[in-house]
């Protein structure tokens, strides 16, 4: 509004300084024309005031808009700067973490070197564990086997002791001795009956 009010001053200030510099250059004319009379100058400034009520007229219609337009030119120039401030903090912020990137690639190889020393130690110590779980299990068996050897061999000797001793009574075993046997057995079996 005031800008309209400087305006409207600035633009009568320029119409009356142009007259004042124009007046000489009509003064110098020989015959007056009716346009140089005095109602023609006051049909001119009176025709002036008109045009120049009308500028200001339509300035003063056209003044919200262009505060409308100047407002929200204002709000994008301040969205504007609120984007360039958040892209160069985004800026600064990656500008930052790709600084910060070799020590966190070497950060992250000592850490994955780290970890693949303990892995490795972990499965050198699984795979000793089972290889003593294999060793005492193999122990175990060999110690059943031996038992089950050993069961087996003195039944293998019981029966060849058996075997033989078949034998040898097959050979002694005549029927006078079958007879003194039996005898030696009747006798046995009274005695043990009374």
């Amino acid at each position: 509004m005031m800008r309209l009010a400087r305006l409207g001053r600035a633009i009568i200030s320029a119409a009356v300084l142009l007259s004042f510099f124009a007046l000489p250059v009509f003064a110098q004319e020989s015959e007056p024309e009716p346009a140089d009379t005095h109602t023609g100058w006051i049909f001119r400034w009176v025709n002036f005031a008109i045009v120049l009520a009308l500028i200001v007229w339509a300035f003063r219609k056209a003044a919200p808009a262009f505060q409308q337009q100047r407002e929200e030119i204002a709000s994008r120039i301040a969205e504007g700067t609120r984007a360039r401030e958040a892209a160069e903090k985004q800026r600064r912020e990656a500008q930052t973490k790709l600084a910060g990137i070799e020590t966190e690639v070497a950060a992250l190889r000592a850490d994955a070197k780290r970890g693949a020393e303990a892995e490795a130690e972990r499965l050198r110590e699984m795979a000793r564990s089972e290889a003593e779980m294999i060793e005492k299990a193999a122990r175990a068996e060999i110690a059943a086997s031996e038992r089950a050897a050993r069961l087996e061999l003195k039944a293998l000797a019981a029966r060849m002791a058996v075997d033989q001793a078949k034998a040898k009574l097959r050979k002694e075993m005549t029927p006078q001795a079958e007879a003194a046997l039996f005898g030696t057995f009747v006798v046995e079996l009274e005695r043990s009956a009374n």
